[in-house]
């Protein structure tokens, strides 16, 4: 088991240096990566918008159940608790493994039906690299619109709670703004956030990739891959997520 882990990583490494080779032809890239952003971001908004906004809600409901008993704890506090949970690991990390479901799924399957149907092996044939002509826009699709995903989640996902607060009694709207803006330290918050987003959209791209681009056999194999993408891009995104989090914050 330890000696196929390893060579699934030399294969992976392989794999990278094939796709971050110059493209062949710069407009059949920027032509390709158009239609990625399509595909691979431009159709998570809707599941993003969703998820944020009660994501943002069910957050401030918990924060303030646990808080709501000490009446010398303010209001805003909970507002406060629910942008670090939101921008600290929410929005990035959750919304990275939603997309990771979704977008890891799809590139593999695409790329493993292009596998098993030989158009990979034609495109090898007449000379092009097969490697960065599919995956390295699929790559640089997830790296440009991810963080605007995340983005959108953050901002999405703080209004949520506010205004779940509001409604349901628990912190007024003005004191939610007053807890978000409390204590705000970009870095902490906003960039580290970024930090992970980008990351994690190198994972989802990549690790799905290689997973649709190395199968071998037919259909079947097709969708083991398929949700081999999904396991794999999560396992990754939780690793990486323990290692930015004790490098970035506790350094």
């Amino acid at each position: 088991m330890i000696t196929n882990f390893f060579e699934g990583i030399g294969a992976y490494a392989l794999l990278m240096t094939k796709v971050f080779r110059r493209p062949d032809r710069w407009r059949l890239f920027y032509r390709a990566l158009v239609k990625e952003i399509q595909l691979l971001g431009l159709d998570s908004i809707g599941i993003v918008v969703i998820l944020s906004i009660f994501m943002g809600g069910v957050v401030t409901i918990q924060t303030a159940f646990q808080l709501s008993d000490d009446p010398l704890i303010p209001t805003y506090y909970i507002a406060m608790a629910t942008r670090e949970s939101i921008t600290l690991e929410f929005s990035p990390t959750v919304v990275s493994l939603i997309l990771a479901g979704k977008v890891g799924s799809n590139v593999a399957s695409s790329l493993g039906t292009m596998r098993v149907s030989e158009q990979i092996d034609a495109l090898e044939v007449m000379g092009v690299n097969s490697a960065s002509f599919l995956i390295l826009p699929k790559i640089v699709a997830q790296l440009l619109f991810n963080p605007i995903l995340i983005i959108m989640s953050l901002f999405l996902g703080l209004w949520g709670g506010a205004m779940a607060g509001d409604l349901l009694g628990l912190v007024p709207f003005e004191e939610s703004v007053m807890g978000y803006r409390l204590e705000f330290i970009p870095f902490e918050n906003a960039f580290y956030a970024l930090i992970k987003t980008v990351v994690f959209a190198f994972i989802i791209g990549s690790v799905s990739a290689y997973s649709g681009y190395t199968v071998k056999g037919g259909a079947v194999e097709v969708g083991v891959a398929s949700t081999n993408a999904v396991v794999r891009s999560c396992l990754a995104i939780i690793l990486a997520n323990y290692l930015l989090t004790d490098l970035i914050l506790t350094s």
